[in-house]
């Protein structure tokens, strides 16, 4: 379902401050969020979702969080750690009053970054990072790094059960048994290795 515009809480809780009556409200970050045009982000991300279903997530808050992963070079675990702890990156995700636990699933801001599209993001996050910029959010020294995050990356990582990787630990082991005088009733050496041969038959027929 498309995501709805956070709604205004006019009556105030007397059990929590406002977050604008604890933070400096001329800090860079509050003067940023101030000029950001969150409305039309929203109406921008509106297409991307169906009209029916769940809720998403408000559109200020998960592209706040993108915004500032990228302006201090942060990976999605540590943005979302980070929002937990300061009061300035939930003023400027558009929460009123200071939460003590993240809201969403920290892989939901992946999920998001797929159903969006990379250019889609892109564009809207360079817009935003040029706001910033302009505004002296950003600092020229703070471009000069980058972090990559592998979180969505394709990753050349052996499944625990493979073969492969089942015949290369018994070869490890057997190897470093015998560096250190240790008989074995029985190495399993040529057990794997069959097993590897049958394993590569069945996924190449033709090889």
């Amino acid at each position: 379902m498309k995501p709805r515009p956070p709604k205004e809480t006019k009556i105030d809780d007397l059990f929590r401050s406002r977050l604008t009556q604890i933070i400096n409200t001329q800090h860079e970050l509050v003067r940023l969020a101030d000029k950001i045009d969150w409305a039309h982000i929203d109406q921008q991300v509106q297409p991307f979702f169906a009209v029916e279903g769940r809720p998403a997530i408000p559109s200020r808050f998960i592209i706040g969080l993108h915004i500032l992963k990228s302006m201090y070079q942060l990976s999605d675990e540590a943005v979302c750690e980070r929002w937990v702890e300061n009061p300035y990156y939930q003023y400027f995700c558009g929460e009123e009053f200071f939460q003590h636990t993240f809201p969403i699933q920290r892989s939901s801001m992946t999920h998001w970054r797929k159903r969006v599209g990379e250019s889609f993001f892109e564009q809207l996050l360079q817009e935003s990072l040029r706001i910033a910029f302009v505004s002296k959010a950003l600092k020229t020294d703070q471009l000069k790094r980058i972090v990559v995050d592998t979180t969505v990356q394709p990753k050349a990582v052996t499944f625990p059960t493979d073969v492969g990787l089942m015949r290369k630990a018994i070869t490890s082991l057997v190897d470093l048994a015998k560096r250190n005088n240790i008989d074995l009733r029985q190495t399993y050496e040529r057990v794997v290795k069959r097993a590897a041969i049958k394993v590569d038959a069945i996924v190449t027929p033709n090889k």
